[in-house]
């Protein structure tokens, strides 16, 4: 436990000065029963820092969140992160049940939305409103395991696209609008056997760049861009 330097399981907050020490921490209050258990510790997952966000009142909040394999989402304070408390957890926000499925990856963000992936589970979209998450609809489609980290490419704020990979015997790569995940803009099974790429390969994030998406398979990279560019 913190205590005595295990700062396993839990949001950390680093500085420097004059050597590298935790400043700031959140743990769960069943983290004990969460590492005992394996299947719902939260190191599973990734965490993502927002940027700044104004609450009702405006007061300005410094947030950061992730999920692990509990499928719970954990949203805590940079300023003041909650430690731990083994009766209840003091953190900014926390959701449970809206994933269905744990963790293995990071989230998203475009555009006052935040994207998760969890394994079993469509890519599901929350909006932040004063500082603060609320559900949105999903995808039509689910991803097994392990789930799909989502990448965002986007010309500024405008025409955000989320691409997302599914690992299996075949890799899939599939693209839908940011603002609408109901509108999938592309899949790579739809075209036959013209847009296989090989082997699917687990914990892949699709990478944009030079208005191309580069994926990473068992045994090569697939690279995506419009025919004749």
């Amino acid at each position: 436990m913190p205590i005595n330097g295990d700062f396993g399981n839990g949001f950390l907050k680093l500085g420097t000065t004059p050597t590298l020490t935790v400043t700031d921490y959140f743990q769960p209050s069943n983290t004990v029963q969460e590492s005992n258990a394996d299947e719902e510790d939260l190191d599973s997952g990734g965490a993502l820092v927002l940027p700044d966000l104004a609450n009702a009142s405006g007061t300005i909040r410094h947030l950061a969140l992730g999920a692990g394999k509990n499928s719970t989402i954990y949203v805590v304070n940079r300023d003041s992160m909650g430690k731990f408390d083994s009766n209840a957890d003091h953190i900014y926000q926390e959701l449970v049940g809206q994933i269905r499925g744990p963790m293995f990856a990071a989230p998203a963000y475009f555009s006052n939305t935040v994207y998760f992936g969890s394994i079993g589970d469509s890519i599901k979209a929350f909006t932040i409103t004063n500082a603060a998450l609320s559900s949105t609809p999903q995808t039509a489609n689910a991803f097994g395991s392990p789930g799909a980290t989502p990448s965002i490419s986007a010309n500024g704020a405008t025409n955000g696209i989320l691409w997302a990979v599914e690992n299996g015997t075949i890799a899939g790569l599939r693209a839908y609008d940011a603002t609408n995940l109901g509108r999938q803009l592309y899949n790579s099974g739809d075209t036959g056997g013209r847009d296989q790429f090989g082997q699917g390969n687990k914990f892949i994030t699709p990478m944009i760049a030079n208005g191309k998406v580069y994926v990473g398979t068992k045994n090569g990279v697939g690279v995506f861009g419009l025919l004749g560019k």
